[in-house]
């Protein structure tokens, strides 16, 4: 098995920046009208689910990456919310 050295080779992280261009594309073309509460929640939930992974693994350690993949979980449900 490979090892890892960059949290840009992480499945996780690429299927989340996906997200985070998807949604970005849909607030550009006027999805979500006037609505800048849900505007910002969404880009904040949205981008903190990559940011968590990608923290995680740079801080060098198991047990933080596993810590902040948790962390990226719960972005996950704020997202879904």
């Amino acid at each position: 098995m490979a090892t890892i050295k960059r949290f840009e080779e992480i499945d996780a992280w690429k299927v989340s920046r996906e997200m985070c261009n998807k949604i970005g594309h849909l607030i550009d073309v006027g999805q979500f009208k006037n609505s800048f509460k849900l505007i910002g929640q969404i880009e904040s939930s949205s981008g903190s689910i990559m940011d968590n992974i990608a923290e995680g693994f740079e801080r060098g350690t198991r047990a933080e990456f596993i810590q902040f993949l948790g962390y990226s979980k719960g972005s996950c449900g704020e997202f879904r919310s």
